[in-house]
């Protein structure tokens, strides 16, 4: 076996992905009438109305977290560029068709800086949003461009978010089990992340 997270790296990611996952569904029912039981299986409006902002901080935080540890590894290189390009074969599980990656493929990195910029650009709005008495009137345009902008970063994350589960749960067996334990078969890493088995065992 190959150890791929560390403990402290595992706990990064699982906090920034239910401080996530709460934000998801409260925002969901704060976003359309139809999805307001969301809220009331999560301790009501009120509740949800009071803990959103507050466990997006620490999504947010969280996210920072992650970025100190894995900025590193998501940068986006040529090699990235052409295993984009040859994507299609790795949805039909032909990895060695791909180029050989690192730690993370370019399709992970992708997601990681969609949530990244995404942390950002929800923080901003959703401090607007969480405080709106202090905005004066004059600024009163200034409330619906937040809005669409909130909005707009929340869709992008939560369809990059879904593409993850996914991603993990059912494309890529083991994606889940290393998560939890934090380390992976050999086969697993040479199958998967060719370039990154080689750095860790010289194989």
């Amino acid at each position: 076996m190959i150890e791929r997270y560390p403990f402290h790296e595992r706990i990064c990611h699982w906090l920034t992905g239910f401080a996530y996952l709460y934000c998801f569904g409260t925002g969901l029912a704060f976003y359309s009438p139809y999805l307001f039981w969301l809220a009331a299986m999560l301790g009501g409006g009120p509740t949800s109305r009071f803990w959103h902002p507050v466990v997006g901080l620490v999504f947010f935080g969280a996210q920072m977290w992650m970025h100190h540890i894995w900025r590193a590894d998501v940068s986006i290189g040529p090699a990235d560029t052409e295993w984009l390009e040859k994507a299609k074969y790795y949805v039909s599980n032909q990895d060695e068709k791909v180029p050989a990656q690192g730690k993370y493929n370019a399709g992970q990195k992708l997601y990681y800086w969609a949530m990244f910029y995404g942390a950002f650009l929800l923080l901003l709005s959703g401090a607007f949003m969480w405080f709106p008495e202090y905005i004066s009137f004059d600024w009163r345009w200034v409330r619906p461009v937040v809005v669409f902008i909130h909005e707009g970063a929340a869709l992008i994350t939560i369809g990059a978010f879904i593409i993850h589960v996914y991603m993990s749960v059912f494309m890529v067996p083991g994606s889940v089990a290393a998560m939890v334990h934090g380390s992976v078969s050999k086969d697993w890493a040479r199958a998967h992340h060719r370039l990154w088995f080689h750095q860790k065992t010289g194989e």
